[in-house]
């Protein structure tokens, strides 16, 4: 059996000023810190094998706070593959380094959705502009996406594709892997490996600094509470 670790950031800056942040690349809050680092306490037991974060910085800095508090001691390395001299110059020569460090994977299709020209507006005065049904159909449909941005449709399309071809063959190898993303990509994973439909999963809410932890084996999930 294997564990999968979804987590969420921790409060960025945007989130903590209410803007649209999509993928504008702000950090976390000192709020968001501080999540991050209860998040790591929470699951510091659970061995880890592997990190799968994105290419924005919040959820980086969440994963590698998470790690701080990790019972292994190991040290989170980015991997660069395909970075062209930044892969060939960052190789590790210690086999005991080596063993002493969990790879991090960034991606991009694990990014937040796009808000588009939503993004760095404040969300109250949006709703006042647009109207605040128009704006929860832009936040919370399915299928529409705001103005020059993605659906949770679109973000679906690209986070569960990585999901199912990447992160699945690692649990199927009893690896047990946290992703650090964000909310409407952890949304799109939940939604494909619990069956959720799309009404479903535009209700899911999925606070930042909690994990969600599954129990992985022969090919079904279960899940469990952070501290079971």
């Amino acid at each position: 059996m294997s564990q999968l670790i979804l987590l969420r950031h921790g409060q960025s800056e945007w989130n903590k000023r209410n803007l649209f942040t999509g993928w504008v690349d702000v950090p976390l809050s000192s709020e968001g810190i501080a999540e991050a680092l209860a998040a790591g306490a929470l699951i510091s037991e659970i061995p880890i094998d592997i990190i799968i974060t994105t290419t924005l910085v919040r959820a980086q800095m969440t994963a590698f706070l998470v790690m701080t508090k990790h019972h292994s001691n190991k040290v989170p390395v980015v991997i660069h593959q395909s970075e062209g001299r930044l892969e060939e110059w960052s190789q590790i020569y210690s086999e005991e380094a080596r063993n002493n460090t969990i790879p991090v994977i960034r991606t991009s299709e694990l990014n937040e959705r796009a808000y588009g020209e939503l993004q760095g507006l404040n969300k109250i005065e949006t709703s006042e502009k647009y109207g605040p049904e128009q704006v929860r159909i832009w936040r919370r449909s399915f299928d529409t996406p705001p103005p020059k941005g993605e659906s949770l449709a679109m973000t679906a399309a690209r986070s569960i594709p990585y999901f199912e071809k990447t992160i699945i063959p690692l649990l199927e190898e009893n690896k047990n892997v946290l992703v650090c993303a964000h909310g409407n990509s952890l949304r799109s994973i939940i939604m494909d490996l619990e069956g959720l439909s799309k009404d479903e999963v535009v209700h899911l809410e999925l606070a930042t600094g909690i994990p969600v932890i599954y129990d992985f084996s022969k090919g079904s999930f279960g899940k469990r509470k952070a501290d079971a």
